[in-house]
């Protein structure tokens, strides 16, 4: 019984021994930081001046993505809005994303311009689902918060095709939904404004705003640097089209030229 109990007394002491070494080695040796990859770049776009409007702009807007180090590249299209996800299952994901539209100076009587102010704002939130692993679905629903108060939703797809591992082609199909509210600003035409600019006074009333559809290539040169360029193109319809503003001084043909450049590294995190 004596030899039992001293047997048992050395197993102990050696996985207690054990034990505290591998202790003392966390602590001297934690395990390694995880990482995430950061993308930040800069895309710039030939647009219409306002939706509607024949003239066109060049624009800027910076470009930032955030992912875990080693997985792949986040997908994005250039009719996607400003945002991230909050909760992300790898299929489907769910977000917020926030919106600048610029608004028309046809006739500009005062700072604000004729037709509102220089731009609208618009917060929300979208649903990303990947169908397949080469067909993603979104859902854009944004609220004006500044230049109007009504309700904008996007819904768009786009076929992903990674032709080679440096170059991926993606395009799809484009609607856009707006409320009367959302589309007054844009598109209406009150007594004051009709006085001014001879266009027949028109209410517009929310609806299917556009349809069409976007095409874009992105090339990784690099591991880290990457550039892509893209064509978008809508046809507006319902009372957006039928606006004097559109039908007299626009056109419903709508169409973005764009190109950008992206920067990718990686930085740690202890959490």
């Amino acid at each position: 019984m004596n030899r039992i109990y001293c047997s048992v007394a050395i197993l102990l002491a050696w996985v207690g021994s054990a034990a505290s070494a591998d202790l003392s080695e966390a602590v001297t040796n934690p395990a390694p930081a995880r990482e995430w990859t950061v993308t930040v770049g800069v895309d710039g776009a030939a647009e219409p001046d306002a939706p509607g409007s024949r003239d066109f702009s060049a624009r800027f807007r910076p470009l930032f993505d955030i992912r875990p180090a080693g997985t792949p590249e986040n997908f994005h299209s250039p009719r996607d809005s400003f945002g991230f996800a909050i909760y992300d299952q790898g299929n489907w994901a769910v977000g917020v994303v926030g919106a600048v539209t610029h608004l028309r100076e046809d006739v500009p009587q005062t700072a604000q311009g004729l037709f509102g102010t220089e731009w609208a704002a618009e917060v929300g939130g979208f649903v990303d689902w990947w169908v397949a692993p080469w067909l993603r679905a979104r859902a854009e629903v944004r609220q004006g918060i500044a230049g109007h108060h009504g309700v904008v939703a996007d819904l768009m797809a786009d076929i992903v095709n990674p032709v080679t591992s440096a170059l991926t082609l993606s395009g799809g199909p484009r609607l856009t939904f707006a409320s009367s509210d959302a589309l007054k600003p844009f598109f209406s035409i009150d007594a004051f404004q009709s006085e001014v600019t001879g266009l027949p006074v028109f209410d517009a009333h929310g609806g299917l705003q556009s349809v069409g559809a976007g095409a874009q290539a992105r090339y990784h040169w690099t591991r880290e640097w990457a550039t892509h360029v893209y064509v978008e193109y809508e046809r507006l319809t319902g009372d957006a089209a039928d606006s004097p503003l559109v039908a007299e001084r626009g056109t419903p043909d709508q169409v973005t030229i764009g190109a950008g450049i992206t920067y990718s590294f990686d930085i740690k995190r202890f959490w």
